[in-house]
């Protein structure tokens, strides 16, 4: 009887050990998380010439990590894929100039919003065009799986129907997007405005282009995760109040955008 005895304790010390085990494996992982980002969305999240990440929202996520004591990973994603990486687990958070949407928020838990953004299209000076009328019958790019191409699509009376073949060209990044505008391939880029002033403001040719504002809704840039995650959500409300409050959201945003743009 006292050698089942021990045996029955030790079987119950390993269960012991397995589950204290497992339960600090889940423990470290809750200690970071994983934010995916399309690392060349200038300014927001983007790869240096040097290969250092920087941005506003990496500047942003970095801060909150702090104010929540969570280690952040960034993980280089495809951006049409982002709500699915976010499902599989395989990223915690989407963080890089991501637009709240209805259509977006009936799969993706949101934080409040921190930065106000809207749609333009960028033209070059030598096309003489001046209004969104003036590219009937032109080529139009836009980034895949971006809130633009969501618009393109959803207004189609504002551009969609007076484009070549009422089909935008689409990119897996801006900046291929941009390179066929200036090689003349395309003759309109539909992005965001906070991309296009920042982009322009540091390109040698700056003069020869210009941005045409849309009709297009404005748009809240927010914080994306997972459905269930509601007690990060508040962990995260809360930082960005602490970083707004205290004015170093503004101060953020008056480096990156040189104005105050952050809700």
């Amino acid at each position: 009887m006292k050698k089942k005895l021990i045996i029955l304790f030790g079987f119950l010390f390993l269960i012991g050990l397995s589950a204290c085990s497992n339960g600090q494996r889940v423990g470290t992982s809750k200690e970071a998380l994983i934010v995916g980002i399309d690392d060349s969305f200038v300014p927001m999240g983007f790869q240096t010439s040097a290969g250092k990440l920087t941005g506003f929202d990496v500047a942003v996520a970095q801060k909150v990590g702090q104010v929540i004591h969570r280690k952040l990973i960034f993980q280089t994603i495809d951006w049409s894929m982002k709500e699915t990486e976010l499902r599989n687990g395989t990223i915690d958070l989407i963080w890089n100039g991501y637009t709240k949407t209805p259509e977006r928020a009936a799969k993706v838990y949101f934080s409040h919003p921190y930065l106000r953004n809207q749609q333009v299209v960028v033209v070059k000076k030598a096309d003489h065009i001046t209004t969104l009328k003036q590219l009937q019958n032109k080529t139009v790019g836009v980034q895949s799986g971006s809130t633009g191409y969501e618009d393109l699509m959803q207004q189609p009376q504002i551009l969609k129907n007076i484009i070549r073949n009422q089909t935008p060209v689409q990119y897996d990044n801006i900046q291929n997007g941009m390179l066929d505008l200036k090689a003349g391939r395309i003759q309109g880029f539909l992005i965001d405005r906070v991309f296009a002033e920042y982009y322009l403001k540091h390109d040698r040719q700056q003069h020869q282009y210009q941005i045409l504002v849309t009709p297009y809704r404005s748009e809240n840039f927010a914080v994306g995760m997972r459905k269930h995650d509601y007690a990060l959500q508040k962990q995260i409300d809360q930082a960005l109040k602490h970083l707004k409050d205290t004015g170093q959201l503004k101060s953020l945003s008056e480096q990156w955008f040189g104005k105050d743009i952050t809700q």
